[in-house]
């Protein structure tokens, strides 16, 4: 981010595989987002897509290999922790990527527009290790957060 905020005054839109290293003890990132995501103040929020990237992985029989009933009770739980937030889609496709659309250039981008352009149109900050992510966002930078730094 270019301009430093506090914590309380950004929410923080979590990545996919951020969700997933908050909750996998076996994540080669989990100590260093434990750290982040336990920050005093820090307001965070999931959306549809990263509870589907959740449930996807979670019940992969070589990831996560937990019952639909399992995952559940599990994404229950995280929303009683501090600061959670739902953030539900709030636009469509073209609406959300249009701050971007010229610099997308794969299939494997579709969920990372989606949260990215959630993120900028809710005024968020998408917290992810993807640095890819940079390259879409352009001169919207200041909307992501690299946690792999």
């Amino acid at each position: 981010m270019s301009k430093r905020r506090s914590l309380q005054d950004v929410r923080y839109l979590l990545d996919v595989n951020v969700l997933i290293a908050v909750l996998d003890v076996a994540h080669v990132h989990h100590r260093r987002v434990t750290k982040w995501f336990s920050s005093p103040g820090l307001q965070w929020a999931v959306s549809p897509f990263t509870e589907a990237g959740f449930f996807r992985y979670m019940l992969n029989p070589r990831l996560g290999d937990v019952s639909a009933e399992e995952a559940t009770a599990i994404l229950l739980d995280l929303t009683k922790e501090p600061g959670y937030h739902y953030q539900p889609i709030s636009s469509d496709w073209q609406t959300l990527t249009k701050p971007f659309f010229e610099r997308l250039f794969g299939h494997k981008q579709i969920t990372d527009a989606y949260l990215l352009g959630l993120a900028i149109r809710e005024g968020m900050v998408l917290a992810t290790f993807d640095k890819a992510i940079l390259h879409m966002a352009g001169e919207h930078s200041s909307h992501v957060l690299l946690l792999t730094e």
